[in-house]
Parts: structure tokens; sequence; C-alpha cells
């Protein structure tokens, strides 16, 4: 079944989350039952965090570095948050994609809308905390950034999560394995869409 069904052009699908939702640990869940998803990491300029490795989490580069990404037209898309770039490699998504292998992308809210607009056919998931008081918990529990940053980036959330209403799909971060299993669905059904088979049904009525 897999041959028959494998895919000639893989799927890129969009996850974003306000900071703190938990999209990387989603993210580790999802890719562990899922391994023949692509993970793109990010390129930013912010500096790494506690635990982060540079080429896993994301490929950390100085600031005209990444400037010479944008003059190059090497980005599928960047962003600004919070006084860092965020953006994503151009080449490797167009790889993958063209092999057949679903390419999973971890970006903000101006990022997604950027790949809608060059990518239509992209499936756009947003994760949603359970309500803003459990963002808030998680921000100060997670002890990375100072009060006067999390406000900054509570603030940032209440704005994302208005925003969230142009993605395809909302995922509720309650626990991380409802969230992967909530996703893994999603692309479940984004694969059997009738456009995306039409191929199989000209193979049974033989035109």
């Amino acid at each position: 079944m897999r041959g028959i069904t494998k895919k000639s052009r893989g799927e890129l699908i969009v996850l974003s989350g306000p900071s703190g939702v938990g999209k990387s640990t989603v993210i580790a869940e999802l890719l562990s039952n899922r391994r023949d998803i692509h993970f793109s990491v990010s390129y930013t300029t912010r500096s790494p965090r506690v635990g982060e490795a540079d080429g896993v989490n994301y490929n950390f580069v100085t600031r005209e570095e990444f400037e010479r990404m944008i003059a190059n037209n090497e980005l599928l898309e960047y962003a600004q948050y919070v006084d860092n770039y965020y953006g994503t490699s151009l080449k490797v998504i167009q790889e993958k994609l063209e092999q057949g292998v679903d390419v999973l992308l971890d970006i903000e809210v101006q990022g997604a809308a950027t790949v809608r607009e060059k990518c239509p056919e992209a499936v756009l998931i947003f994760i949603i905390p359970p309500s803003l008081e459990e963002l808030s918990r998680r921000l100060y529990t997670r002890n990375t950034d100072a009060p006067e940053i999390i406000a900054q980036r509570l603030e940032k959330a209440r704005s994302e999560c208005k925003e969230s209403l142009m993605y395809d799909y909302l995922v509720v971060n309650d626990t991380v394995m409802s969230a992967a299993q909530e996703i893994q669905a999603i692309l479940e059904a984004e694969c059997c869409r009738v456009h995306k088979r039409a191929h199989l049904v000209k193979r049974i009525v033989g035109e």
C-alpha cells in the first residue's frame, strides 16, 4: 500500500504558536512517531538557550550573516521577533518537497503569512495554550527570561492568537501527547484529500 500511495510531492506543514506554548516538545513527540517527516531547522540571530544545540534546535548565526542571506534571496521566509531574526532556508525545503518528503516548519505568525502567500497549498497549524494564565505559568517555570521579557511575550501571545484565525487548524496543547495526536490526525486527513489521490482513481477507471 505504501508504494501505491507514495506522493510525488511532499506536504509543507507550518506549525506556529506563542512563545512558551510548548511547540518544541510537541514537535519532538510528533517526530518520534513520524520519522518520515523532515523538520526544517530555522536560522536565527538569537542566542542559544540552555540545552539548545546549533543545527538541532536552530541554526544560530550572526546578524550580519542573516542579512547576507536576505540579500541573496536564500530564505523562503524571515521575520523579526523580539529584536531577533528568524528564517527558513528555501533550498532545503524545495529539495525535500520534490523528493516527496513532508517538511515541517516551526515559524511565527508573520513568517507563516509569507509562506501562505508563496505556497498556498501549505497546511497551517496553530498551537494555542489552554489559557493565558497557563501560558504565563509555563513561561515563568521555564526560567529563561526576565519578568519584563515575559510580559512582552504574553502581550505578543495575545496578538498572535488573534492572527491564528488565518490558519487551517487550531490545536490546544493541554497535554503534549494529545496535541501531537491531533496534529498526526490532521496530516493523515490531508493526505487523503481527493485531489491528492486522484491518480489512484485514474488507475482504477483506466484513464
